[in-house]
């Protein structure tokens, strides 16, 4: 079942601000419906912001899920997956640059294929209903690539004992996104790429 208790507490805040400023939350519009999640700027900063960054600019519109498995995770993100069928989706990034951490108004870096660096931080689980930074499983690899987990994925951690490190920076924040997360993991696939094309019509952050 879906826990939403665990959305996180606010980040403290100095004396001179009096009002804590909610996290943002992004709409995901796909064609298989809506789904809106919490993205942790409060507690991710970096990689929040690289993500904020890149929906506000339209990076993610009209890309497809190019890995989905059921009991797992729907991956999305790469630039290659405007064409779903694309043998190179999954292997592509944002383009190099920089953007503005939303936190601490530094400027942070995308290089070496459009990668940031890690961030961990937050120690939050990749529970189901939670947004994780895909990666190559390198250190600093993750780029514009996420991915949706539909079950706990702990062995994900980037603080578990594994190989894998993939921090959290969001989470659902209804039953009714779950969901909509749920179908497209169990949408027919040929080699984990959905047979019909999950299309991501945009991504919006307010």
């Amino acid at each position: 079942a879906l826990d939403l208790t665990h959305s996180g507490c606010p980040a403290a805040i100095a004396d001179s601000q009096p009002v804590d400023m909610p996290n943002p939350v992004a709409t995901f519009d796909t064609t298989m419906g809506e789904i809106k999640c919490e993205i942790y700027l409060d507690k991710m900063p970096i990689t929040a912001s690289n993500f904020i960054d890149l929906a506000n600019t339209g990076f993610y519109n009209g890309l497809h899920f190019h890995r989905v498995i059921p009991d797992f995770m729907d991956q999305f993100g790469c630039p290659h997956s405007k064409d779903p069928k694309s043998s190179r989706a999954g292997t592509g990034g944002p383009p190099d640059g920089t953007y503005k951490n939303l936190v601490t108004g530094a400027t942070e870096k995308r290089s070496g294929g459009g990668n940031i660096k890690d961030e961990f931080a937050a120690k939050i689980s990749n529970e189901p209903g939670t947004l994780s930074m895909a990666n190559t499983g390198s250190p600093n690899s993750g780029g514009s690539q996420f991915f949706m987990n539909t079950v706990h994925n702990d062995f994900l951690d980037w603080f578990s004992p594994g190989e894998s490190k993939h921090p959290v920076f969001g989470k659902v924040v209804d039953q009714a996104s779950f969901d909509v997360m749920v179908a497209i993991s169990k949408t027919p696939t040929r080699d984990d790429c959905p047979v019909t094309p999950v299309t991501m019509k945009s991504v919006t952050v307010a």
